[in-house]
């Protein structure tokens, strides 16, 4: 299967976003009225007419803009260009062509790239006059079009594959698509350094200004020949730290990301060491029932002694007790250091999540943590565990038929649970027992 990469790219505020979230169908990109909302590059995949496209929504470009946030942002639509096979590139069409459009035309020219001029917020038949003061620009083909109602879009997407000049409908097979993998924590952890460091090149923007990252950037990797989909977030803040409405929008953002990936990595700050704050993102995976690792990241900067990695895991555990449970990761994105073992740690964890114990082994370990120690007697009332089944995984989910479910102590189901975790060599994955009525 063919597929086509778009990269949409203009300056800010012309309808990029609004375009590409048209095409997917859904809030993909965060909107408003903002300039410069945009900073990432984002991909969605659509099918036209059987063929296979996607479109890369990127931030607004700014040639004569020197600030270092915008020099990223700009790096980043470049870097867009690049990879795509065609160009689209947008204006408003109820503005005239300014000197950033005209820097912005000349370098698509420049690059070699087939390229499409679209003129947004041509909302009406009246309004597509709009289109001819953009001629000045040098680019053909020219078409109208309106992000908002999506009038014209179907022919701008038609437009685009005569200038892809493919022929006959693509079959489209659906492939697997592996292992999700989010990677989440506070702001300026380093977590947009770990996804450059483990794609091997600048996927995301990195620089010194936290909350950078404000959209979920998805990327493709291979490991061992096995797809992985890696999650790039935007920083957790509390919901009182909040600045504006944007930042909301990719807090939440960030927690659907948690919800639809299989594996999370939190990265906590080896400087700041272990806050309440990561604590409630880690809760939250757990909630969730996610497999989970934990990724102390600038480990490069701690002055270290022979047990400083104990004693750091330690002290998180002492103030998290369930992180016992769970792998803690020491890593340097900077450096490189430790990076390596992310993806097999991350792998292990997605694997244990797909398993599933079968009924007559549940029921062999059940009786020798019997053995070991029954549940105490409650209000005169003896306790009989009768059998045990696991009736789901992702999250692990297993039930323990029994007469008095409601008497079983919470300190019992941890010993059940800390003898399936020992048993079965559950890391990095929550567990779930039941009690039920028999």
């Amino acid at each position: 299967m063919s597929n086509h990469l778009i990269a949409i790219v203009g300056r800010p505020n012309v309808g990029k976003s609004t375009f590409f979230n048209r095409l997917l169908k859904q809030r993909k990109a965060i909107v408003g009225s903002q300039e410069g909302i945009t900073r990432d590059r984002l991909y969605g995949e659509i099918d036209w007419s059987g063929h296979s496209l996607t479109f890369i929504d990127t931030g607004g470009y700014i040639p004569e803009d020197i600030d270092v946030f915008n020099s990223a942002v700009r790096d980043q639509a470049l870097a867009a260009v690049n990879e795509a096979d065609l160009i689209l590139f947008m204006v408003d069409g109820k503005d005239h062509p300014t000197a950033s459009d005209k820097s912005l035309a000349s370098l698509i020219r420049e690059s070699g790239k087939k390229f499409i001029l679209a003129v947004n917020k041509c909302d009406t038949l009246e309004l597509d006059k709009q289109a001819y003061g953009f001629h000045e620009l040098g680019m053909d083909p020219i078409c109208s079009v309106s992000a908002l109602n999506g009038r014209l879009t179907g022919d701008l997407l038609d437009l685009i594959l005569d200038q892809l000049q493919v022929e006959g409908a693509d079959q489209i097979n659906e492939i697997a698509e592996g292992m999700r993998m989010a990677i989440v924590g506070m702001p300026n952890v380093g977590k947009s350094s770990i996804t450059n460091a483990l794609l091997q090149k600048e996927q995301a923007i990195v620089t010194p200004i936290a909350g950078t990252t404000r959209d979920s950037i998805d990327s493709k990797l291979k490991y061992y020949g096995k797809s992985i989909t890696l999650v790039d977030t935007a920083g957790l803040r509390k919901k009182s730290k909040l600045d504006d409405n944007i930042e909301f929008y990719s807090n939440v953002r960030t927690r659907r990301a948690i919800i639809n990936s299989d594996v999370i990595l939190v990265v906590v700050d080896a400087e700041k060491g272990f806050t309440k704050q990561d604590k409630s993102i880690m809760d939250d995976v757990i909630t969730k029932g996610k497999g989970m690792a934990i990724v102390v990241n600038k480990w490069d900067l701690i002055k270290k002694e022979t047990n400083t990695m104990k004693e750091f895991a330690l002290e998180m555990s002492i103030q998290f007790k369930s992180l016992a449970h769970y792998p803690v990761l020491f890593i340097s994105a900077k450096t490189k250091q430790r990076i390596s073992g992310i993806l097999k740690k991350a792998h292990e964890i997605y694997e244990l999540r797909q398993t599933k114990i079968p009924t007559s082994e549940l029921n062999k370990f059940l009786q020798k943590a019997l053995i070991m120690q029954s549940p105490p007697a409650t209000k005169g009332k003896a306790i009989n565990l009768k059998y045990m089944t696991q009736v789901n995984s992702a999250p692990h989910l297993f039930v323990i038929f029994t007469n008095y479910p409601k008497l079983i102590p919470s300190s019992y189901k941890r010993f059940i649970e800390n003898q399936l975790r020992e048993k079965y060599d559950l890391e990095g994955i929550p567990i779930r027992i039941s009690f039920r009525k028999k």
